[in-house]
């Protein structure tokens, strides 16, 4: 199974990924890559910037990919 495979899949099943999770879940490191691969076979996903906290409590921006439902 390919990065791109693992992320599609993950995607159909739970609807988002964010890059740290796919890293931890994954093993996939460069997310964005993954997913600019994805949209250009064509797959629909969105992407918006998501707040989360970083190790010292400050909160910081990353990128939330979702998968659109047809």
């Amino acid at each position: 199974m390919t990065q791109d495979d693992r992320v599609l899949d993950h995607l159909t099943k739970w609807g988002s990924i964010e890059p740290l999770e796919a890293w931890n879940s994954l093993g996939v490191y460069r997310l964005a890559a993954v997913i600019c691969r994805l949209r250009q076979q064509g797959h629909r996903i969105t992407s918006t910037r998501h707040g989360v906290f970083n190790r010292w409590g400050d909160t910081v921006h990353v990128a939330l990919y979702k998968m659109e439902r047809e």
